[in-house]
């Protein structure tokens, strides 16, 4: 019988589904996008500015400790040149700085007798820093640095305050007094911003910018793939992230479960490499079940970021019609200005407006309805505002619905903020048919190459063409017209589901 002696770094719960542990063969899988002759140069220096179980240090000590056998035949000495002079490291809490010395040197207290490399001070090179937020003045009374909101987190002396050492400087090269060959990590996701319910502002991109400051040979971190879309303090991110050829891999998960086993993480997860001094397209490799598809494209190829590869020749296909996008006929969120608790009266009274909301149905008056009069003499189509997928997960077999929900809307019904309105017209056998047109297979396969989050907003829509909606279609007649072949209509049959018609 085998011994079974699992590392314990693949064995740690997440502190949270926004500060994920990540696996030991992740940490390898983005090592390797690095090239060898890293692992042979004793000059080379590398920095985790999130750590939380060490992985990523440990993985590179590692390779450093064989790849630099012929330079420093001495064991004790070159484990003591490279945990001093290459290894360096930013935990984000007091207990991940442990947890990461652990890791790293074997002790959570490197000056003890117990670590691998003696040190004169009890953190190594791997430092935590009780920080507090820098409030600035104002109504929201937030933090300069990262935006966190002071109500959620002034906590005062001995508790923790998620103020990062490394996104809470406008300098992080003084934080070692020195430069990066590699800056590599999987930094934190978000933090709670104040709003209602679960509300959060993103802060991986936070630390994305930070690193490229300090103009790193190598960049690679993991994180989020909800950057794709923008929205949420994104947008500017994502822009400068497709637009920057020096970002040369990128691996893209969309069900975030391929990565991180047991999270769900809304619209995925990536890990990137940028190369700072080369210029390149970037080669995309998409982790499905295991199964992983790559090619070499732009990241900036269309208005929107298409994440599967074999969807591309698909996309090119119905763009070369140039067609406008339903887009155009889709509503901005909350279209009548309704939040999604809203709730009318059951009495439906003379010149009252039918309200459908997440509850079902109620009345409510005209006056009461403070936007949205365009939409509300109108036939459209109510369709919800997140998908139906669970984090954008797809079910057992692998496929996706999309749509959670759409219903043709006569006139004088509207909705709350759950929803959007699309096809406003007087023609309610156009409405009809542009209902079942989003009904398709097709039509939502193309919503499907924009999503990277749970939510379906007007830029989702971006692929999809308008058509004559004077007429019905099906799936065969679209098939038909854009000429797909036998195997790009396969794969779209493989990954959306049939959608029940009325």
């Amino acid at each position: 019988m085998q011994n079974y002696n699992p590392d314990v770094l693949s064995c740690l719960a997440n502190l949270s589904n926004d500060e994920v542990f990540t696996p030991p063969e992740i940490a390898n899988q983005m090592l390797d996008l690095l090239p060898d002759e890293l692992w042979h140069d004793s000059s080379a220096t590398f920095l985790d500015p999130a750590c939380k179980s060490g992985v990523f240090l440990r993985e590179i000590a590692k390779r450093l400790i064989e790849g630099l056998k012929d330079e420093i035949p001495d064991l004790q000495e070159r484990v003591d040149h490279i945990f001093k002079h290459q290894l360096y490291g930013i935990a984000i809490t007091e207990l991940t700085s442990l947890l990461s010395r652990r890791s790293l040197y074997c002790s959570k207290f490197p000056d003890s007798k117990y670590s691998v490399s003696h040190f004169d001070n009890s953190e190594g090179n791997v430092r935590f820093r009780h920080l507090n937020h820098t409030w600035k003045d104002g109504k929201k009374c937030e933090c300069v640095f990262c935006g966190a909101s002071k109500r959620e987190y002034d906590r005062g002396e001995g508790k923790e305050s998620h103020a990062y050492e490394w996104i809470h400087t406008k300098q992080p090269e003084d934080i070692f007094n020195m430069k990066f060959d590699v800056i590599i990590g999987n930094p934190p996701y978000q933090m709670s911003d104040g709003g209602n319910g679960a509300s959060a502002k993103p802060l991986y991109h936070l630390f994305v910018e930070q690193a490229k400051k300090l103009k790193p040979r190598y960049l690679t971190m993991i994180i989020p793939a909800r950057w794709y879309a923008g929205g949420k303090g994104l947008d500017d991110f994502r822009e400068e992230m497709l637009t920057d050829h020096h970002i040369t891999q990128l691996v893209d998960y969309q069900n975030a479960k391929d990565c991180f086993p047991g999270v769900s993480l809304g619209g995925g997860v990536c890990y990137f490499l940028r190369e700072r001094d080369r210029v390149d397209d970037c080669t995309i490799t998409n982790v499905v079940n295991g199964n992983m598809i790559t090619e070499k494209r732009k990241l900036d190829e269309f208005p929107v970021f298409v994440r599967h590869n074999s969807a591309i020749n698909i996309i090119k296909k119905v763009l070369s019609y140039h067609d406008e996008s339903i887009s155009s006929v889709i509503s901005s969120r909350n279209p009548f200005g309704l939040a999604t608790n809203v709730r009318g009266t059951k009495e439906n009274k003379t010149n009252s407006l039918e309200l459908i909301s997440s509850q079902g149905t109620s009345y409510v008056n005209t006056s009461d309805v403070p936007q949205g009069g365009e939409y509300i003499n109108k036939y459209k189509v109510m369709i919800s505002r997140v998908t139906s997928e669970h984090a954008g997960e797809p079910d057992k077999t692998g496929m996706y619905k999309v749509i959670a929900k759409m219903q043709q809307l006569n006139p004088g019904q509207i909705c709350t903020d759950s929803y959007v309105i699309a096809y406003p017209s007087n023609s309610k056998t156009e409405v009809e048919n542009f209902y079942h047109y989003l009904q398709t297979k097709f039509t939502r396969f193309l919503i499907l190459q924009s999503l990277s989050s749970i939510n379906l907003s007007r830029e989702m829509y971006a692929l999809v063409p308008q058509q004559d909606f004077s007429k019905p279609w099906t799936d065969e007649e679209l098939y038909q017209k854009y000429g797909l072949t036998e195997e790009e209509i396969a794969f779209i049959e493989s990954m959306i589901k049939p959608m029940e018609t009325d």
